[in-house]
């Protein structure tokens, strides 16, 4: 019965539904004073994210505070690397930290097949528990990096402004970048699917770094690697939506389009409106709201959801950032941010 199935589930699946689902990408986090706290005493981001007493915790945080549409699993894009063989580290002040970086045909030829039923099974175990939380409360999300974003970290070894050696690995070693992409996709498709039998009922695909690529490599590196994702798994799991997220999309939404993803999410780079003109019809929206305007009024927030919804009206829509909520937003400006979103039909 579609009454029992969660609103956000219905909507990623295409279906009318009574308003815009919401939920906020890193809607868990700093910004609230319940995570700082589980913070001061598990200060190690690893330690956090891959307990799964305390990924379940945080992933729930939100759902108590605020009862957003979608609950999201507490985790990493990283998360997988060491069930390939790579280790890393998250350091508070730098962010992720793999070393040594990936750059040799030897290492890649060493990487491992991912098995993460053996290598990360704490994120079956809240993906379940979270899936028995919440009932039809909210919808389950679970979530992967890209191979492009992957491998980015992996060849750069941090995080980096100009991803120059990731970009000379694409120009003078195109092969041994597409073995390494090629490795990544098949792994995280895997993942995926274990995601999903674990409890996941929308997965997010993660291609942050995507954004960063020129149209033509865009379509060399990232697109061929994420529809490879999406192919292997809809072959098995047809129908559960996923998302395609790439910070910095404006130039290249038709592109996004074309992969197969079920959503693509907008940052707020691009208007909504003109954003839907060049998505391909009948696929799903989600976003694009800026992140910033959580600083401003309770005024400003409800006019910039009511734009951004009639904006999208006509497309299965997903109300959200167009980017992760930043640290230091006040909290009540998260709740302004949900309860308006649940009242939005009112106000449109």
């Amino acid at each position: 019965m579609a009454e029992a199935t969660p609103l956000l589930l219905r909507a990623a699946q295409g279906e009318q539904v009574e308003r815009p689902p919401v939920w906020m990408m890193r809607q868990a986090g700093r910004y609230m004073k319940v995570y700082r706290d589980l913070r001061d005493r598990y200060p190690g981001f690893r330690e956090r994210s891959e307990n799964a007493d305390l990924s379940y915790e945080i992933s729930m945080q939100p759902f108590h505070a605020f009862h957003p549409d979608g609950v999201i699993l507490f985790s990493d894009i990283l998360t997988p690397l060491p069930g390939i063989g790579v280790d890393f580290d998250i350091i508070e002040s730098k962010g992720p930290i793999i070393e040594p970086a990936i750059r040799t045909a030897s290492q890649i030829n060493s990487l491992q097949t991912l098995c993460p039923q053996a290598t990360v099974p704490y994120i079956g175990e809240v993906l379940g528990r979270l899936r028995k939380s919440v009932g039809n409360q909210a919808t389950v999300l679970g979530f992967v990096g890209a191979p492009w974003t992957l491998a980015a970290y992996m060849v750069e070894g941090k995080s980096s402004k100009s991803y120059a050696i990731i970009k000379g690995m694409a120009f003078k070693e195109p092969e041994l970048l597409h073995q390494l992409l090629e490795h990544l996709a098949d792994s995280i498709a895997t993942y995926i699917e274990y995601q999903i039998e674990s409890g996941a009922q929308v997965v997010q695909l993660f291609d942050s770094w995507a954004g960063q690529l020129s149209p033509i490599d865009y379509d060399m590196f990232a697109a061929p690697y994420q529809k490879r994702i999406v192919n292997k798994v809809k072959a098995k799991y047809p129908n559960v939506p996923l998302i395609l997220y790439i910070s910095g999309s404006a130039g290249l939404l038709e592109r996004m389009s074309n992969t197969g993803v079920d959503i693509v999410s907008l940052d707020w780079t691009v208007d909504m409106a003109e954003g839907c003109q060049r998505l391909n019809k009948g696929l799903g929206v989600q976003g694009n709201v800026d992140p910033g305007i959580l600083f401003g009024s309770a005024e400003m927030i409800e006019a910039r959801i009511v734009d951004t919804v009639k904006k999208a009206k006509g497309r299965p829509h997903i109300l959200n950032l167009g980017h992760g909520i930043l640290p230091g937003t006040p909290e009540d400006s998260a709740r302004i941010f949900f309860e308006i979103g649940k009242n939005v039909n009112v106000l449109v």
